[in-house]
């Protein structure tokens, strides 16, 4: 469908240069999870290559948006993007939960017996609650009408979709908090000589990683009743696409995260639910 309305400029989309330069950057991590997940098999890394290829699919659609003006006249191409884009965070962060368990899961840690904890560690809830996040931005982000204007319905489902969003942030940065505890009381234990970087600084990384996280899903939520400055590629650009580029990177890091085998051997009764959750 195409009309006379620039659908792209309307919603804040002008610049090519930047979304082809976050394509550009996003191409090496692409390359890098495909190797990961054969030399060191985990859904981290699977997850990472799903969210690493729907953020260079998105970031070159985006760019096709601002360049080409035939597609920033079609409504279809920006909702596309505004779906892709949208959905892909859900990649992110579910790897980012799921690393956070697997390392808790590493300290041969005993399960807490705290019925709430337990159930902020159900994978299966978290994904399931995150999947409807999904389908209600999926929604909101096909509710614009052919005049560019966001119905009031999918305003609605726009707001649900990202305080859910918001809340499962905020409980991916308490598992850290909660990780981290349990790495300071074992702190005493010795280190193996060999252990790579990513393993020596997990809980750094991993706290820079949740506090960028943060960073986006709380600027969503302050400007989830005004598209217009959420839109604005002046913060859009600073406050969502560079926290989401700045995690994958940090997860990245060789030896941060741990082998599934190595995981399983450290839980082998989780074994049979491990695969059927992560």
């Amino acid at each position: 469908m195409s009309s006379n309305i620039n659908y792209a400029k309307a919603f804040g989309i002008h610049s090519a240069a930047a979304a082809f330069i976050f394509a550009i950057l996003y191409l090496p991590f692409v390359g890098w999870f495909i190797r990961q997940s054969f030399v060191r098999p985990t859904y981290v890394h699977f997850i990472l290559v799903v969210f690493t290829l729907i953020r260079l699919g998105a970031f070159i659609l985006r760019g096709i948006l601002a360049t080409v003006e035939s597609v920033g006249e079609d409504l279809s191409a920006l909702m596309a993007a505004e779906v892709l884009f949208g959905a892909g965070f859900f990649s992110l962060l579910y790897a980012s939960y799921t690393l956070v368990l697997d390392l808790e899961i590493m300290q041969n840690r005993p399960e807490s017996s705290n019925p709430l904890i337990r159930l902020t560690k159900n994978r299966r809830i978290f994904r399931l609650t995150l999947v409807i996040a999904v389908i209600l931005g999926i929604i909101a982000a096909t509710s614009v009408s052919d005049s560019g204007v966001v119905s009031s319905s999918g305003q609605a489902m726009r707001t649900a979709s990202t305080i859910i969003f918001l809340v499962l942030t905020i409980l991916q940065a308490f598992q850290t908090f909660m990780l981290a505890q349990m790495e300071i009381a074992t702190r005493g234990r010795e280190k193996r000589d060999n252990e790579s970087f990513g393993a020596r600084h997990s809980m750094s990384i991993l706290f820079i990683g949740a506090a960028l996280l943060l960073v986006r899903e709380i600027f969503a939520t302050a400007t989830m009743t005004n598209l217009a400055k959420q839109n604005d590629e002046h913060f859009w650009y600073p406050l969502m696409a560079t926290p989401e580029i700045l995690v994958v990177a940090l997860m990245s890091i060789p030896g941060l995260v741990p082998r599934r085998d190595e995981v399983n051997r450290r839980n082998p009764q989780d074994l049979s639910m491990q695969s059927l959750q992560a």
